[in-house]
């Protein structure tokens, strides 16, 4: 994102909630991450993804605990290759279910 669309968010400390990276993430989940639950290992607080904060003008998709700030998420596009790193969640829940709706939905 340039800096001038950083401005009209507000500057720096202006973020999205998680559910605006829910088009990046479907690319690499066969279902809306967003609505997984995970376990900040920072703080240990456990939230949907769609509560995380994603700052628009990070390096990549970077999503941050709403609560403690600490980074859950990284999603790194360069060229052909794509990088995910999730070790700032100590795990990733969801149903059987959410996946099948999903599933459906995408049909």
């Amino acid at each position: 994102m340039d800096g001038d669309a950083s401005a009209r968010l507000g500057g720096k400390d202006s973020y999205l909630d998680g559910n605006a990276a829910a088009g990046a993430l479907s690319e690499i989940f066969t279902f809306d991450v967003t609505m997984a639950r995970g376990r900040c290992e920072q703080c240990g607080a456990v939230a949907a993804l769609a509560t995380a904060r994603w700052y628009p003008d990070s390096h990549g998709l970077v999503l941050r605990c709403s609560l403690c700030e600490g980074v859950l998420l990284r999603l790194v596009d360069h060229d052909d290759l794509r990088w995910v790193d999730l070790r700032g969640l100590s795990f990733l829940e969801f149903t059987p279910q959410e996946r099948r709706e999903s599933e459906i939905d995408a049909v």
